[in-house]
């Protein structure tokens, strides 16, 4: 009979092989009697380590399936005082929600399938499949407006279809007008594609078509890269008055625009500037954001006479999708978990910027109900590199509104705040943190 440290024993050896990554998270361990022959032990000992692994928290038993080695739990937020290395990211903005995780692996469990997973790793163009541009398209319907499934085309990520749509559309040297705080993604691939951005001022309501005209009188444009909805940073998304101004300038100057939706998820109820310029827009989305970073497809809905050149530039970049992730996406689509998931999703943003608005109140802080960020306005004395310096001490990433700015001597003495990545409780303590380091001033930080 098995002694009680045997199963204890054996458990740890597994426990090691676990750590070790020898056994990695999904793999399914062996049946009990076999697991049992082959480390020399009865059967009812196999049944007490494969109880030893579940209770420790490294496996996890799925009925009729087996035994799976389980995923590691997330670390939890780090604590103010830790090191930077740990520290609280309100610079990237990734939204997970909670119950995320079991919806998509219902969905992505048939192409694990050995039949389906092999015709899911076959190679895919930019044009992918027709159920998946027919699902994406009713994704991206909204206020009566939906985009011909054939004018749709895919890249692995949104920061992919931008780049192929500035590289059809934008040559080097030309001229690309972009708003005066603009997504810093943009910034770095029209530096590397030698493209000049041109600042356009904007208003309340989003970029103003007569900076549009201004710029175009002074020096041709080539194209407009603009966020008409839950612009980043500010939030704002333009009412659909300004929409259809900008569209009227767009089609007498005979000038197209590149349209980022990716953030529209979050406000679902105005059509997109494509609605209303679908000639002279490419709007690009993606799932990033919508869905996991981790498993992402970008998409680009296109003029018919940008289709070619577009598809030309996702082939020559390396950026069309991979298959597997486009079969995952459309059954997402299908069975309305990415609805459900966003549903979530705007529900988690209300409730972060609920938690901005309580600590940062009195500030001069834009930012809308429904949006994953904030722009803060420093208040004096600070200085935007003063305070993200002075953040980053107390374990906290901001960032800088230098990185939105666009132009020389245009940077905004302002931070962006993003809400999305930290656990609810870990982002209220960083919040409180920050608003009591702009209640005081740099030199109380140094006299202390």
């Amino acid at each position: 009979m098995a002694r009680v440290e045997d199963f204890r024993r054996v458990a740890d050896s597994v426990a090691a092989e676990i750590a070790a990554g020898r056994l990695r998270p999904g793999d399914r361990l062996p049946p009990q009697r076999m697991f049992a022959r082959r480390h020399g032990i009865a059967a009812s000992t196999a049944a007490r380590v494969y109880r030893e692994l579940t209770r420790r928290g490294l496996t996890v038993g799925e009925v009729g399936r087996g035994t799976f080695v389980r995923a590691a739990d997330p670390l939890p937020g780090p604590a103010l005082a830790e090191p930077a290395d740990s520290r609280i990211d309100l610079e990237l903005n990734y939204p997970v929600v909670p119950g995320q995780s079991e919806l998509l692996a219902d969905g992505i469990s048939p192409l694990l399938r050995a039949d389906v997973l092999e015709s899911s790793m076959r190679p895919v163009g930019a044009a992918g499949t027709p159920l998946a541009r027919n699902v994406v398209a009713d994704l991206l319907a909204r206020a009566r407006w939906r985009p011909d499934p054939e004018r749709l085309l895919f890249a692995g990520n949104g920061r992919q279809a931008i780049a192929a749509a500035l590289a059809a559309l934008v040559p080097p040297g030309a001229r690309l007008g972009v708003e005066e705080l603009t997504y810093p993604v943009l910034k770095a691939i029209a530096a590397r594609a030698g493209v000049t951005l041109v600042p356009l001022r904007g208003d309340e309501a989003g970029l103003d078509p007569a900076a549009v005209e201004d710029a175009a009188r002074k020096a041709p444009l080539t194209a407009v890269y603009v966020q008409p909805t839950m612009h980043n940073p500010l939030s704002i998304s333009m009412p659909e008055r300004r929409r259809a101004e900008l569209a009227d300038v767009l089609t007498r100057l005979d000038l197209p625009a590149i349209e980022d939706g990716i953030w529209s998820f979050l406000r679902d109820d105005l059509p997109p500037l494509a609605a209303f310029a679908p000639e002279h827009t490419i709007l690009v989305d993606s799932l990033s954001k919508r869905l996991a970073p981790g498993l992402s497809l970008g998409f680009a809905v296109l003029p018919g006479a940008a289709v070619a050149p577009v598809a030309a530039a996702l082939r020559s970049g390396g950026w069309t999708p991979m298959r597997f992730a486009m079969e995952a996406a459309t059954r997402w689509l299908t069975d309305d978990t990415a609805r459900s998931v966003a549903r979530a999703k705007q529900r988690d943003a209300a409730m972060r910027q609920e938690l901005a608005a309580r600590h940062l109140g009195g500030f001069a802080v834009r930012g809308d109900p429904r949006s994953y960020y904030c722009w803060w306005e420093l208040p004096p004395p600070w200085r935007a590199d003063t305070f993200v310096a002075t953040a980053a001490r107390q374990g906290i990433a901001v960032t800088p509104g230098a990185a939105f700015a666009v132009g020389r001597n245009s940077a905004p003495n302002a931070v962006r705040l993003g809400l999305a990545s930290p656990p609810p409780e870990t982002l209220s303590r960083a919040l409180a943190t920050l608003a009591g380091l702009a209640r005081s001033t740099p030199d109380d930080l140094i006299a202390e």
